[in-house]
């Protein structure tokens, strides 16, 4: 039973849930949320005629606020129906249907025309549904199946199994609608991507446009057999990437224009053709960082469909500093990325944020105590968490969700704490060890990856890719690196975070708990990263979730937690940055279920640090990080 909600969950209104736009990478102006109530059941049969009830949409039935609180088991299905009308005059040619995400396999209907199924709980996924429509009551139907660690999908913290101390670090499973569902009218060919990648030290940015035509099953992009958008079948598929898009429609646009705007003036328009990268030379221009977080926006016309988007002009990069020391570069100058490790769970909602205005809060929250980074954990948040780092400032590394199979924790985590660099090396084709025996599983792997890095490819926060955490389903780093680097050459990649270090990617990467940490030399060919650490436990009197807590050192008082927490930096971050430490990762934002170690309780009433004691130690780090660069 619950025993905490915030303050955005108790002015939850089932009318209006999570109603802004859920793309502002991408924004048209016809569009219907549909989130709400839906009807829902739970069964052991792949077809139902009769429901349980309403479930809160985009809510998971676990969660507090979805009204149903009952965990969907392996052998289950998860049935959902939602009936609704489009409006007089929000037809053109074409409308989409879209999921944030579903966990895990979802199978959806239209007026009971089969569309097709997705596989993978993170990734959004779409449907051309123009020729089920009809006029009056349309009705959207929905079966999932979610087995969480049972298959070898991407799941992050999720786990069936919660009870033990091993089990702790997981939390409550859950499975369906997670984020927002909603439709959108285009017309016959419209912009169905974009990809946008600012060119720093030359003074442009690179757009890239692809088109999708109406009246297409499934709207998806398919390059080298993989659909970048997860695992989506759908009727009519094309079986490869080729130029049969033309045949979905007798309209052929091939000439489209982009215009840049800074505050709502012109600054640069240039025309082109989709499928091409289109250059566009913006002449002086300011840069956008967490301390000044600028942006330009950007109108994209192909024929009648007209799209709006945004831009960030940043530069990531690695060079010596002034001593020839590795350091990670901002816009070509030395930066510290000083930042927070952040799970986005909350009480009544789990993955689901209870308003947009809770994303807010928390990015502010820390960024007034003078972080300036967030460490996405193991998990893809929807759009409007990335729209809001870029507008706000805040800089984000972000993790691939971990899959394979259910880990053997004493190799994972006691070991590696215990022996430390003993075990850092062991080499991660051990299949058997790492919980990747399942080739098809590995192959997976790669198709969410590149799914998530296509999807939030244009958010200017991102700095750096992590592709596995602390060896949880880890295999082949190296060549996963690889697979980035061809994806993305603009950010960072973590290859092996905190230990099992395979020797790739840009960061010698340490998680650090139990020890004290001593750096004694850079390294040669990466730069040096504290990707987490503290972990200081201190429970708040009426705002814990559960009376079994757990954290890797417990305080009394925020006195003596605020006290702890500035000798760590002192004796373990501040005295490491001569000697080529250059980011920093505490554990963690908020609290979550059992883990009471965070900056924040679990429902956001109580901040644990001393403020103006936090941002003093804070403001310490990057003077001697200016010192000493």
């Amino acid at each position: 039973m619950i025993k905490l909600i915030s303050k955005w969950g108790k002015e939850t209104d089932i009318n209006n849930v999570l109603s802004e736009y859920p793309r502002p990478s991408m924004v048209r102006g016809e569009y219907i949320s549909l989130n709400g109530v839906w009807e829902y059941a739970i069964s052991r049969r792949e077809k139902v005629d009769i429901y349980d009830g309403e479930i809160l949409v985009p809510f998971s039935p676990e969660t507090y606020l979805s009204g149903v609180k009952r965990i969907l088991q392996p052998y289950e299905y998860l049935h959902y129906k939602k009936v609704f009308t489009i409006p007089e005059g929000f037809k053109k040619r074409g409308i989409l249907l879209h999921f944030g995400a579903v966990d895990q396999e979802c199978r959806v209907y239209v007026n009971g025309v089969y569309e097709g199924v997705h596989k993978g709980g993170y990734l959004p996924f779409s449907f051309d549904i123009t020729n089920e429509l009809k006029d009056g009551e349309n009705i959207i139907t929905l079966t999932v199946a979610d087995r969480t660690e049972k298959l070898p999908y991407a799941r992050g913290k999720q786990r069936l199994k919660t009870t033990g101390r091993l089990a702790s670090i997981f939390y409550t499973p859950q499975s369906g609608i997670w984020q927002s569902v909603w439709l959108e009218s285009v017309e016959s060919v419209y912009v169905r991507e974009l990809k946008i990648t600012p060119d720093y030290d030359n003074k442009k940015v690179v757009i890239r446009v692809e088109r999708g035509f109406a009246g297409k099953k499934a709207v998806f992009h398919v390059e080298n057999g993989f659909n970048i958008y997860g695992n989506i079948q759908a009727k009519n598929e094309p079986r490869k990437n080729s130029k049969k898009d033309d045949t979905y429609n007798t309209e052929v646009i091939d000439e489209l224009s982009i215009e840049i705007y800074d505050k709502g003036i012109k600054k640069a328009s240039k025309g082109g053709k989709p499928g091409e990268d289109i250059e566009i030379d913006l002449g002086d221009f300011k840069p956008w960082s967490p301390e000044n977080p600028y942006l330009y926006d950007v109108s994209v016309r192909l024929g009648d469909d007209i799209v709006r988007s945004y831009f960030g002009m940043r530069k990531f990069d690695i060079q010596n500093d002034g001593k020839g020391i590795l350091r990670f570069f901002l816009n070509n100058k030395p930066y510290f990325f000083n930042g927070v490790l952040d799970q986005g769970y909350w009480p009544e909602s789990l993955m689901t944020p209870p308003s947009d205005n809770a994303f807010i809060s928390d990015i502010q929250s820390i960024k007034s105590l003078g972080y300036n980074t967030i460490r996405k954990h193991v998990k893809i948040e929807s759009e409007r968490f990335y729209y809001h780092c870029d507008r706000l400032g805040m800089i984000v590394w972000q993790d691939m969700p971990n899959g394979g199979g259910d880990y053997n924790m004493y190799f994972v985590s006691y070991m590696p704490n215990i022996f430390g660099n003993l075990v850092r090396n062991i080499k991660d084709n051990f299949y058997t060890l790492f919980k990747r025996r399942s080739r098809a599983g590995r192959k997976l792997y790669y198709k969410e990856l590149r799914g998530m890095i296509r999807h939030l490819y244009n958010f200017t926060c991102i700095a750096a890719w992590v592709p596995f955490n602390e060896g949880w389903g880890q295999f082949d780093a190296g060549k996963a690196c690889e697979f980035i680097k061809k994806l993305d050459k603009t950010r960072f990649i973590n290859e092996a975070c905190g230990w099992f270090d395979q020797g790739g990617g840009d960061m010698y990467s340490i998680h650090n708990y139990f020890r004290k940490l001593l750096i004694k030399k850079p390294q040669k060919d990466r730069v040096t990263v504290l990707s987490e650490c503290g972990g200081y436990a201190c429970p708040v009197k009426d705002h814990i979730f559960n009376e079994e807590i757990y954290g890797y050192r417990y305080y009394e008082s925020g006195a003596e937690l605020t006290d702890n927490y500035i000798r760590l930096f002192k004796e373990e971050i501040i005295s490491n940055i001569k000697n080529g430490l250059s980011a920093a990762v505490y554990t963690q934002l908020s609290d979550i279920q059992k883990e009471v170690n965070g900056i924040l309780t679990y429902d956001r009433e109580k901040l644990k640090l001393d403020k103006e004691r936090a941002l003093e130690i804070h403001n310490a780090l990057y003077e001697e990080f200016s010192r000493v660069t």
